[in-house]
């Protein structure tokens, strides 16, 4: 398979999904010194959750989906690894929730993109609304929605 090969799919089982959570804690707790399972939350058992993974099966980025209110939802936790940005993970990533929150009849998706992804979410088609919230003290985010058609 090519080396730039990847692909966005749902886990299978438990342990694919206990691997997404495990990256999402690498990549999105660790670095900011939290606990392991920092990483969790309540809309997790519920939610839609994706992974993209190499040519070769290796995990290289996740993203989760979870309902809001009626016909709204709220992508969290997406994150590629370093080496895999810029090569169209994160779109895949992005648009394959966007098409199961279609499917699930959400109209729209809010987000709370840190400030370095701002301009790759607005690329897109989310609408920066304002600022949000600022994670461990540090991480500034930008509350951003896109309307589905």
């Amino acid at each position: 398979m090519n080396a730039t090969a990847f692909r966005v799919r749902a886990p299978r089982d438990r342990d694919e999904l206990e691997a997404c959570l495990a990256l999402r804690w690498r990549l999105l707790r660790a670095p900011w010194q939290q606990p392991r399972g920092s990483e969790r939350d309540a809309f997790d058992d519920d939610a839609v959750h994706r992974l993209a993974e190499d040519g070769e099966g290796r995990l290289i980025g996740i993203a989760r989906l979870h309902a809001l209110e009626a016909h709204c939802g709220q992508i969290r936790y997406m994150a590629v690894l370093p080496a895999w940005q810029g090569r169209g993970v994160g779109s895949a990533l992005l648009y394959s929730l966007e098409q199961a929150a279609c499917r699930l009849g959400m109209t729209r998706i809010r987000l709370h993109a840190r400030e370095g992804a701002v301009g790759f979410y607005a690329r897109h088609g989310y609408i920066d609304t304002g600022p949000g919230p600022l994670l461990f003290g540090s991480i500034r985010h930008r509350l951003m929605e896109k309307v589905l058609s």
